[in-house]
């Protein structure tokens, strides 16, 4: 492997006009795609294949698609004093728009004349749309009958509002767009500060600039033509923009530190570059991979907006992989020494710097004195029991929240109270005393029992026994065709996710359905995006063990083969999972219990987003690894060299801590950029992210792995001789040259 990207290297370096050429001449192409990468996402995807609220959904959509209305609704609010001609214009104007904007979408005569009646008496309407196709299919729909009606602009007295879930989810898909325009525009200002801080050069930190950009927009591109062949989450551009300018950042700025400390060590520049590439390049490539096979975990459930969402991660991911393994090297060679600090912006930096040193006791800069990081290491690996102790406990203090953990998902709470979709849903409630998306329940008769006097009465038994209980408004007599009946229930709750729309799904299938003689009489399914929602939450959730199990195992078996040990792939993984641990924690008592509440925005959900845990896992399994590998690949060439472990441990941590805490600081930038700017789930997915790299970074790297190595000593390295045959050398860093005798350790005398 080291001798492939050495030959890359030079290849690169030789071709670098064509290298630079291709990928401008790609991010042309790529750029006006990305622009439009929002334009056909989807606000579904939450569909469970053979589910009832599949079953349901899929039959409705066949059999009773010219009866079914209300999906989608405009509520019209008058202002005091509207007339009757205003009035029947507004109804008129509504209709027209709804009608312009295709798919088959229309307002039926009477309920605009229904309409007419309500805003002349100053009363607020509803007003049904008819529109067929699924729910996925309707959020299509309603996003072009926002861009028609214009929700929540006032014409001529009259408000319109559009309402039902999937306007819910058309109205998220702008609200995202605007987010990450937002996102973007914050966090690369800030990313480009902590890299100017970080080189003291102005070329070197535009060039992971330069590589997070290149990232990003390409994925957007990538994403644009994958929705036009399948379905996309609304939150997958988010999802890659979040991650990609990380991941080429943090990518880029591994293999540039190292070309820098080789440089300022008195190689060439080409020999400079050979090593970068061939070091923190193969550690790069191997933790991208880690980062890739942890969200193809999520492919293991089968729901297309997670599936969307990792596929966009993954995307990304690789491309930074690319552009850090092939752009990067071409443009150090024609930047040349403009890579190296000098400058305006060293200047600054060096000033500042100046102003640490003067405050530092004399002789601590002296060059036969161990680095800060070497004194720090050697001083946690002294006492690595209270270390190892004190930091569990910690993390397992933070995860205790993850005993009492909810989730769920929806719309409606992903709004600002005072966006146009959260109050036309609102004022919906209001007008009905209900929701606007019913429970609906199929019943499929058995063969010869259809249309029989037997059939209406347990239909009756089962709609006297939903009416009693306390969630529901009222249920509507069945509509039949052949064998097969539709009722739907009408709940109390504004919206399809709240808990109470919930409990009573579960409440109909549990109780209520299996209580009457409708159970006996054929097949009862209850659907609705009530019970989608209860239906995505159980999949999702039931699932997790299965991520769980996939990320644990492959993310073993890539650092197995990495720094061929068994001891130091487990030990990862255990404090990875402690960091997700931890995470998980904290977003429990943020969002599920309301712990911040009012501070920058964040409110309390009473629950996790359904999506956040697994992506969390994924995206934090993987990230960790980043950092795992960089770290553990350098002990382990400074131990190859002399065999010591305590000094191997104090050399890696020493060569390789700063360059982590920055390319940690940047990740954690990004992520809390958008913890700030997104909706809860996009926060959720931020915070969780930035908590969990912050502890890697600090509590994990800094401390737990020091001290762990410090105890298990030689067991760090072990590897059984049968496995070590049969392992690919991957040559991380170079092979195993021949190991020199251990020396006394470097370890400072105490004061």
């Amino acid at each position: 492997m080291r001798s492939l990207m050495v030959r890359l290297s030079g290849l690169l370096t030789r071709r670098r006009w064509w290298v630079v050429a291709a990928w401008l001449a790609i991010v042309i192409v790529a750029a006006p795609m990305a622009a439009k990468q929002t334009e056909h996402l989807s606000g579904g995807g939450f569909d469970v294949p053979g589910s009832q609220s599949q079953v349901v959904e899929t039959a409705t959509a066949q059999r009773f698609a010219s009866t079914e209305t209300g999906r989608i609704a405009v509520v019209l609010q008058p202002s005091p004093g509207v007339s009757s001609a205003q009035a029947t214009a507004a109804a008129e104007r509504v209709r027209s728009q709804v009608a312009s904007a295709g798919a088959g979408a229309s307002i039926p005569p009477a309920a605009a004349a229904a309409a007419v009646r309500r805003l002349a008496a100053g009363h607020p309407a509803i007003v049904p749309i008819s529109a067929p196709g699924t729910s996925d299919h309707l959020v299509n729909t309603a996003r072009d009958l926002r861009g028609g009606i214009s929700p929540g602009e006032s014409v001529d007295g009259v408000t319109p509002y559009l309402i039902g879930q999937p306007a819910m989810w058309a109205a998220l898909s702008d609200v995202s767009k605007q987010d990450l325009k937002t996102a973007e525009g914050e966090g690369f200002p800030i990313v480009a500060l902590i890299l100017i801080a970080v080189f003291g050069s102005l070329a070197a930190a535009s060039l992971p600039l330069v590589l997070g950009f290149v990232a990003v927009t390409v994925t957007g591109a990538i994403i644009y033509l994958l929705s036009q062949q399948m379905e996309m989450s609304v939150f997958v551009t988010n999802m890659a923009s979040m991650l990609g300018i990380g991941v080429a950042v943090d990518y880029s700025l591994f293999i540039l530190a190292r070309f820098r400390e080789s440089v300022r060590s008195g190689k060439g520049a080409a020999e400079a570059r050979a090593e970068a590439l061939s070091t923190p390049g193969v550690a790069v490539t191997f933790s991208g991979l880690a980062v890739i096979i942890s969200l193809a975990g999520l492919w293991m459930v089968h729901n297309q907006a997670l599936r969307s969402m990792a596929l966009g991660a993954m995307i990304v991911v690789a491309i930074a992989i690319l552009v850090a393994t092939t752009l990067l090297p071409a443009l150090i060679r024609l930047l040349g020494h403009r890579v190296e600090a000098g400058g305006i912006a060293w200047s600054a930096t060096r000033g500042v710097r100046g102003l640490w040193r003067r405050r530092r006791r004399p002789g601590s800069t002296r060059p036969d004195r161990p680095t800060f990081w070497q004194q720090w290491t050697y001083s946690v690996m002294r006492r690595p029991v209270v270390s190892v102790v004190a930091v569990s406990a910690v993390l397992l203090t933070l995860a205790i929240p993850v005993l009492s953990v909810k989730t769920g998902n929806g719309a409606i709470k992903q709004f600002d109270p005072n966006s146009d979709a959260r109050v036309g849903t609102e004022l919906a409630a209001r007008i009905t005393g209900g929701g606007a998306d019913p429970v609906k329940v199929l019943i499929t008769f058995s063969e010869g029992t259809a249309s029989t006097r037997s059939n209406a009465a347990v239909i009756s038994d089962f709609s006297r026994r939903a009416a009693a209980d306390p969630q529901v408004e009222r249920v509507s007599p069945p509509v039949s065709s052949g064998e097969v009946s539709l009722i739907e229930i009408s709940t109390r709750a504004a919206a399809a996710e709240s808990q109470a729309s919930l409990d009573l799904v579960q409440r109909l299938r549990d109780q209520i359905v299996p209580a009457s003689s409708l159970a006996r009489s054929g097949t009862v399914d209850v659907g609705g995006e009530p019970a989608r929602v209860v239906d995505a939450r159980d999949q999702i959730n039931g699932s997790m063990w299965k991520i769980i199990v996939f990320v644990l195992a492959f993310s073993f078996l890539v650092l197995m083969v990495m720094l061929r040990s068994i001891v130091l792939p487990l030990k990862a993984v255990l404090m990875n999972l402690l960091s997700i641990g931890a995470a998980y924690g904290v977003l429990i008592a943020v969002f599920q219990w309301g712990w911040l509440d009012g501070f920058a925005g964040f409110h309390g959900l009473g629950a996790l987003d359904t999506l956040t845990p697994p992506l969390v896992l994924a995206v934090v399994f993987g990230l960790s690894m980043d950092y795992e590998v960089f770290l553990l690949s350098r002990i382990k060439e400074r131990y190859d060299a002399h065999g010591d472990n305590k000094r191997a441990v104090a050399e890696g941590l020493a060569s390789s801590a700063s360059v982590i805490t920055s390319a940690a600081l940047i990740m954690v930038c990004v992520f809390s950029v958008f913890v700030l700017t997104g909706v809860p789930s996009i926060k959720q997915l931020g915070l969780g992210n930035a908590v969990a790299i912050a502890i890697d970074a600090t509590l994990v790297r800094l401390i737990l792995v020091p001290a762990a190595m410090e105890l298990l000593g030689e067991w760090n390295w072990w590897l059984p001789k049968w496995l070590d045959r049969l392992l690919p050398h991957v040559g991380l860093e170079g092979g195993v040259p021949e190991r020199k005798a251990p020396r006394a350790s470097a370890e400072p005398a105490r004061a």
